[in-house]
């Protein structure tokens, strides 16, 4: 595991997140049965898992500006940092009792992603990265899997939701492309754990559309120490900006970005 203050930080921040969605996912299956109900609960453990992250690295980092999910920017005298966080990733997951989401949290320093945390307190599973000092799964380091055919793979990725009707099309047609060449496909619906899972070797690669930068900075971080490769779907690195991502090893990220690509072509 890093040992670094910044890490240390970031980790006390997240899990302290964590305790307070952990709590707050135990009360979620006594609300199935009202429809208003349990997205109402759900919006109040996202704000409170993102107040409590707000104020813990602002304590400890006095000055660094915030791109948060609920609450947007918030400006700070420190212009070269600022903080992405998802307070938490995978809500729908988190509504319909399914542990499967995370408190993700990326640092970006003078423009570069330089740090991320993505935490999963219903299972306890930590990963964090730091730029140049590796990627860790809890105590152990990671790395991208090594397969290099289509074949072999399995994939991750993201489906538009109801809300994002105009990109639903496009997405089928991507699939279409994906499932014709790929083992396998996955969609788990929580971007930040999907790159960790990248980065982890359980997913070969991942790709998905119409996501927020708070979404993935964290687990860019995570891929890239992991030694895997990051980009947009038109193969540059405007990830943030664009709401779009590609991710995985060397090979599998080319050959997955390539099929996408002339699939919308």
């Amino acid at each position: 595991m890093i040992r670094s203050a910044l890490m240390n930080v970031m980790t006390a921040a997240a899990i302290k997140a964590g305790r307070s969605l952990k709590r707050d996912f135990g009360e979620v299956e006594n609300l199935q049965v009202s429809v208003k109900g349990p997205g109402d609960f759900v919006s109040a453990a996202d704000r409170r898992a993102e107040k409590v992250v707000f104020e813990e690295l602002s304590r400890a980092r006095p000055g660094y500006g915030f791109l948060m999910e609920e609450s947007g920017a918030v400006e700070g005298s420190d212009k070269t940092h600022t903080w992405h966080i998802d307070p938490l990733d995978g809500t729908s997951n988190f509504l319909h009792g399914i542990p499967i989401f995370a408190v993700s949290i990326g640092l970006e320093r003078e423009g570069q992603l330089v740090a991320g945390v993505v935490y999963n307190p219903a299972t306890d599973d930590m990963f964090v990265a730091e730029k140049g000092q590796g990627a860790y799964h809890n105590n152990r380091r990671m790395r991208v899997a090594s397969r290099k055919s289509l074949g072999d793979s399995l994939i991750a990725c993201g489906i538009p939701p109801l809300a994002a009707v105009d990109r639903h099309a496009l997405f089928q047609t991507e699939l279409t492309a994906v499932m014709a060449k790929t083992g396998n496909i996955r969609r788990m619906g929580a971007a930040a754990l999907d790159l960790a899972g990248v980065a982890a070797g359980r997913y070969d690669a991942y790709w998905e559309r119409g996501i927020k930068p708070w979404d993935i900075a964290a687990g860019i971080v995570l891929v890239r120490e992991a030694g895997g490769f990051v980009s947009d779907l038109d193969g540059s690195g405007d990830m943030l900006p664009k709401g779009a991502i590609c991710a995985g090893n060397e090979t599998i990220h080319r050959l997955l970005l390539d099929t996408v690509r002339k699939a919308r072509a």
